[in-house]
């Protein structure tokens, strides 16, 4: 559950700031992806855990109304569900601590458990937000399975480097990117540097998240710079999870990798022109349909 504070700018240390407006609706990295794919018309089944709290109910809920598929979805009446407290600046720019709750124990088994109840399915996308032996488990599962598989290695972890080479695509933002391969982004040049780096240690396929100026991609060594409408931003809080869940329909639908990245830059620009973090997904009438007809 995401609560936010909308304020005038970042509080600094020891400094108390009467916020704005206030929001709180559901969230979590892997819960925005799953609506994201939903709402952007992918078939999307959720695999997670909350506790049997207020704010698990309520995520619980918001999911089932999105069209995702819930029954893999873990009610522990013995944890809190995980909440964010984030802050909103003028800017749109935020700043998000988390309390994971129930997502740090969201298990291996939890995840083998649910890959096997469906066979069918061709794409896992995986976060960060729950126990890294976890995301090694379903890596290596979902290749075994022959899905291909989808990284966003956020919250940063430096323990990603060591699964790589099972990874078909990943997702990093400019900071997971710099810690993941040591090269310090400041425009396109270096961008691609990095994205060269880090597919160097096994990757297939880097895409590198530039905010404002849309996204790297370097496909099987091949680099591509993908632009993203201007748009004035209120809130980025979502865009990468935006990002994420419409990448993942648009390769499911058969869209070469070009035309995926460059339909999760336009979902991602319109979420970041809206306050929430599900709040503000789109649907898929909203973005610009050129490609998956």
């Amino acid at each position: 559950m995401d609560m936010v504070v909308k304020t005038n700018h970042m509080p600094r240390g020891g400094e108390t700031l009467l916020g704005e407006d206030f929001m709180m609706n559901p969230g979590g990295k892997g819960g925005n992806q799953a609506v994201a794919g939903s709402r952007l018309g992918g078939d999307v089944v959720f695999v997670g855990k909350v506790g049997e709290d207020i704010f698990g109910q309520q995520c619980f809920r918001s999911l089932e109304q999105e069209g995702v598929g819930v029954d893999t979805v873990i009610v522990d009446p013995k944890l809190h569900s995980g909440i964010a407290l984030i802050t909103v600046d003028d800017a749109g720019e935020n700043s998000i601590v988390v309390a994971p709750g129930a997502n740090a124990h969201l298990e291996p088994v939890d995840v083998e458990t649910a890959l096997n109840r469906y066979p069918e399915s061709k794409i896992l996308l995986i976060q960060l937000e729950i126990p890294m032996r976890t995301v090694e488990f379903a890596i290596r599962i979902a290749r075994q399975k022959g899905l291909q598989v989808i990284l966003n290695p956020a919250p940063a972890n430096k323990a990603v480097l060591e699964m790589l080479s099972q990874i078909d695509i990943i997702t990093p933002n400019v900071n997971e990117a710099e810690m993941l391969s040591g090269v310090r982004i400041t425009d396109i040049i270096s961008a691609q540097r990095a994205a060269e780096a880090i597919h160097a240690q096994g990757v297939k396929h880097v895409i590198i998240t530039l905010g404002k100026q849309g996204a790297a991609l370097l496909e099987d060594g091949v680099f591509y710079h993908i632009a993203v409408p201007v748009v004035e931003a209120v809130d980025t809080t979502a865009a990468g999870d935006v990002f994420n869940g419409a990448l993942a329909v648009a390769l499911s639908e058969n869209n070469t990798l070009t035309d995926a990245v460059s339909f999760a830059c336009r979902a991602a620009s319109i979420a970041v022109t809206r306050m929430g973090a599900q709040a503000s997904i789109p649907f898929r009438n909203e973005v610009s349909a050129n490609i998956m007809v």
